[in-house]
């Protein structure tokens, strides 16, 4: 997986999906879709935290690098309240 430059726009369908395995999204289909960027934004501030505690995925933290870009990308939303 190709990361985006600093000025680079992080795109959901390129940088963020596939950052998440079938694994993972099957996991949490009983609450919303992992794949699919609308259910993402909507919870995106819960999946960060989640993220940056090393709780999400429950089989290992993400490197560094792909929460500073999930971070990146979520902190750009405005996930409808």
């Amino acid at each position: 997986m190709a990361l985006p430059g600093p000025d680079e726009a992080v795109q959901f369908e390129q940088h963020i999906r596939p950052l998440f395995r079938p694994m993972d999204r099957s996991s949490m289909l009983f609450a919303f879709d992992l794949w699919n960027e609308a259910d993402v934004a909507r919870h995106c501030q819960q999946i960060l935290a989640r993220l940056k505690a090393g709780t999400m995925p429950c089989d290992g933290a993400w490197p560094a690098e792909r929460v500073a870009l999930f971070a990146r990308w979520a902190n750009g939303q405005n996930p409808p309240t």
